[in-house]
């Protein structure tokens, strides 16, 4: 019989956490994102290990989605039965998020930003992790076809309901956010948070206004992909390893994308050595630099990868000289 789990009680001596908008949430500067290495063929003492890693380091928050997996639905089954066997005695602790939006299951309702197929795949989530409700849930993506009132009035009957304490808003640009921002603002719903792709590579929500958006509704901003799927890392710079994420899963990233941006990654880690840094520390540092950023999700294979990438919670200061060449570096 395995030994029951007790959380380190230095858990929150060292992480910082940061206020989340205007509201009475703080999340954690690091967050662990189950988006990759949580699916129906992960390896169940792996997984454990990872999550029991990132709450004794103090990451307090789990980041999930109904279509995690692969196959859909098993991230969110595997983190319920973690939950279940370890984390329970510590649920008021935790920060569990999902969300729905994507393509989940077969037929007209299972996609999108419909009421119907928000309201039903939130049931589904609850049940997959053994929940009565969740610390925030999320419209995932953007609907061009369903009224953004319907969308907007599903995701307020759902925090009316109990089911989730706050609404986030995902993959959403910044005119648009700006409507639904001032639709849940009538409807006086707690819609505290933005997720959205950002990178040294990705500068997408600097574009699409979303950035600046959220910082003008005071709403908070948590970003995915920090490190462009591995690329902002060492872990490529001498060829690619057999346990890489390109051999063993080669949906997201590409070996072709490798080669265009080897040149980069190579002239961005000599700026991370001459900082004290790894390249993965100094990539996510650049993203949480200005303060617009609430928290930083990271993904993870294995635990010494969160204990690694939790340092960037001291965070070094970027001369100006730092960031223009990284600007530089970053659109060649």
């Amino acid at each position: 019989m395995n030994e029951a789990y007790h959380a380190a009680p230095g858990r929150y001596q060292e992480m910082k956490y940061n206020r989340c908008g205007k509201s009475g949430l703080l999340l954690p500067r690091v967050s662990l994102g189950l988006w990759h290495n949580f699916g129906s063929h992960a390896d169940p003492d792996n997984m454990k290990a990872m999550c029991l890693k990132a709450f004794d380091l103090g990451i307090t928050h789990f980041d999930l989605a109904n279509n995690y997996g692969p196959e859909y639905g098993s991230a969110e089954r595997n983190f319920g039965k973690i939950l279940k066997e370890d984390l329970w005695p510590y649920r008021d602790e935790l920060l569990i998020s999902t969300k729905a939006g994507y393509d989940m299951w077969e037929g007209p309702y299972g996609n999108w930003g419909s009421r119907k197929y928000l309201i039903a795949s939130l049931d589904q989530s609850l049940k997959r992790m053994g929940l009565e409700y969740v610390d925030i849930f999320y419209h995932h993506r953007m609907d061009p076809q369903t009224p953004l009132e319907e969308t907007m009035m599903a995701l307020d009957a759902i925090v009316r309901s109990g089911k989730a304490l706050y609404i986030g808003l995902s993959n959403y640009d910044g005119p648009t956010l700006s409507k639904a921002a001032k639709i849940l603002e009538e409807l006086k719903c707690p819609f505290i948070i933005n997720q959205n792709r950002y990178s040294i590579f990705d500068r997408t929500i600097e574009e699409n206004g979303l950035k600046d958006t959220a910082q003008r509704f005071n709403k908070g901003l948590i970003v995915f992909s920090p490190l462009a799927q591995g690329l902002l890392t060492d872990r490529y710079l001498d060829g690619i390893p057999a346990d890489s994420r390109i051999r063993t899963d080669g949906r997201f990233l590409k070996e072709q994308a490798l080669a265009k941006k080897l040149d980069s990654i190579r002239a961005l880690n000599q700026i991370a050595q001459s900082r004290g840094q790894t390249l993965a520390q100094m990539a996510l540092n650049w993203v949480l630099k200005d303060g617009d950023v609430t928290s930083v999700l990271i993904g993870a294979s294995r635990p010494s990868q969160i204990e690694e990438n939790v340092d960037l919670i001291h965070q070094k200061a970027f001369t100006q000289d730092e960031l223009a060449k990284i600007d530089q570096i970053s659109q060649e």
